[in-house]
Order: C-alpha cells, then sequence, then structure tokens
C-alpha cells in the first residue's frame, strides 16, 4: 500500500473508533412522563386461568361429596 491510501483508511478508521466512543458516553433519554403499564395479553392469562378455575371448583365439588361420603358412613355405624 502506498502512504497516501494508508491516511484514509487510518482516519477512517479513528472516525468509526471516535463515534462509537461518544455513543457509549452519552446520557439515556429519560421517558417523557411517568405512566401506568397498560395491561397486555389478558386472553392468553384468561385461557390459562379458566381451567384452573374450574379445577378449583371441580375440587371443592369432589372435597364436599367426600365429606357427605364420610358422613354417611359414620351414620350407618361404619
Amino acid at each position: 500500500m502506498t502512504p497516501h491510501r494508508i491516511v484514509p483508511i487510518a482516519l477512517s478508521l479513528a472516525t468509526a473508533a471516535l463515534l462509537c466512543a461518544l455513543a457509549a458516553c452519552s446520557k439515556p433519554q429519560p421517558p417523557d412522563k411517568e405512566r401506568p403499564v397498560e395491561p397486555q395479553a389478558t386472553q392468553l392469562r384468561d385461557a390459562i386461568q379458566q381451567p384452573i378455575e374450574q379445577a378449583k371448583s371441580t375440587e371443592a365439588a369432589v372435597d364436599e361429596a367426600a365429606q357427605q361420603q364420610r358422613a354417611a358412613i359414620e351414620a350407618a355405624g361404619g
């Protein structure tokens, strides 16, 4: 390479390094306004919660039936 071709390459590399250094040192801009986060993915949450709630209600019905069966066994003398 000739010396007159090395200078532009070195200058380009120095400029790129300077720009990277300046970009890394700048502070992030604060948000304009604080605002609450809007709820997202409510359909997904509802789709997940529906079978869980159904299982809880089924569990309550099974527990109640088991309690009635125990009471009937105790009443029968067992």
